[in-house]
């Protein structure tokens, strides 16, 4: 399996979701396994790749073909739960950014 997403010829959008995680699990692994399982089920969605560092440091991205299911997920119930409980007890910050893929390349 590869950790690259398998996206498809630009255009197509990004979200870039950069975070600091706080102490403790708290049930933060389980929710975030169950986040990509439930994105992936989107329509419009086309891959996420994910890192995090030692220190709690971790940057998400998560490819879309729409800004309109970008909005439709960041509005999905079971999503908007998760996103509740990041900023009360999972995140002590975060930004997201989203950007418009108008080229890549690979080797």
């Amino acid at each position: 399996m590869s950790l690259f997403a398998q996206t498809p010829k630009p255009p197509y959008y990004a979200v870039i979701f950069s975070s600091q995680r706080t102490e403790g699990d708290q049930g933060y692994g389980e929710m975030a396994q169950r986040m990509v399982e439930l994105a992936a089920g989107q329509p419009g969605f086309l891959g996420a790749e994910s890192a995090r560092d030692a220190s709690g440091f971790g940057i998400t991205v998560s490819y879309w073909s729409s800004l309109e299911a970008i909005r439709d997920w960041k509005e999905h119930e079971e999503h908007r739960v998760a996103q509740e409980k990041g900023r009360q007890m999972w995140y002590g910050h975060y930004i997201t950014r989203i950007c418009k893929v108008e080229r890549d390349y690979t080797l």
